[in-house]
């Protein structure tokens, strides 16, 4: 087993310290994000559009930015010259 030092201080800063197994962060964490269940309209519209996406990612029609300011900005001048 290994030693792990951690600074009194920071402790204190910090307001504690928790340590767990990676499994079970990841185990919190899949449950920190609200599931949401879609019917009818709703689920058929989310299906289509994220088939729509994933059509224009393989067809190379996605836009690369570094915000998603910037990703807008692009995506109006390309919208506008049509």
């Amino acid at each position: 087993m290994s030693n792990i030092a951690i600074s009194k201080n920071k402790v204190k800063e910090e307001g504690g310290v928790v340590v767990m197994s990676l499994k079970e962060y990841h185990r919190l964490l899949e449950r920190s994000v609200p599931t949401y269940y879609l019917k009818g309209k709703a689920a058929e519209r989310l299906d289509k559009l994220v088939e729509d996406g994933l059509k224009e990612h393989r067809e190379g029609k996605t836009i690369t930015a570094p915000s998603l300011k910037e990703a807008l900005k692009i995506y109006d001048r390309k919208r506008s010259k049509r």
